[in-house]
């Protein structure tokens, strides 16, 4: 049991695939399938010795764990609002737009999950690491989302919508994580 909650857990997972280090697949050398020590990361990390795995091995094991048993919509909703891998973020924003049912047009839902999926940040721009995606500020100016002029109170609404369908799928995928992951036996037990 190595997570405090299910939030750490996505988090960490989803950052240890940025974090470039070679000897992130060496949990996979303890996995055996079929074999008893082979059943849960909680197991691993117990029976690796000296070799046992280290928390970047964990968060590598939990990031392959969580993408092989979501499913897809759930995946792409974690991956888009917690990771900074720039390329996972954007396929999983890619992904998701066209789920989001909405009267809005295709272009203003396109910009609204990107909007939900990359805030702007506080701060000068170009003062950020090049590792994360900063949009210009020009961009969550919903003017340019909507090419036929539509008044400000239904763009407004359009976008709370939006957002509120993707934060639902978060939250789902959040419940369904924690399962997987209390299954694992990688989530320290709060009540005990």
């Amino acid at each position: 049991m190595i997570y405090s909650g299910v939030l750490s857990a996505i988090v960490s997972a989803l950052a240890a695939e940025t974090i470039d280090n070679t000897s992130k697949q060496a949990w996979q050398k303890l996995y055996r399938p079929g074999h008893q020590d082979g059943l849960d990361l909680a197991t691993l990390m117990r029976s690796g010795g000296q070799d046992g795995i280290t928390r970047t091995d964990a968060d590598c094991w939990v990031f392959a764990r969580l993408h092989s048993q979501l499913i897809p919509r759930h995946w792409a909703a974690l991956v888009a609002k917690y990771s900074t891998h720039k390329g996972r973020k954007v396929e999983a924003i890619a992904y998701l737009a066209p789920l989001v049912a909405s009267p809005a047009t295709r272009l203003f839902v396109a910009k609204a999950v990107t909007a939900w999926a990359i805030p702007p940040l506080r701060g000068t721009e170009g003062k950020r690491s090049t590792d994360m995606i900063v949009l210009p500020k020009a961009f969550y100016d919903m003017n340019g989302w909507d090419l036929d002029g539509r008044p400000e109170p239904t763009r407004r609404r359009w976008r709370q919508k939006i957002n509120e369908v993707l934060d639902e799928m978060v939250g789902e995928a959040v419940v369904a994580a924690g399962e997987i992951l209390q299954r694992e036996g990688v989530l320290i037990d709060m009540a005990a």
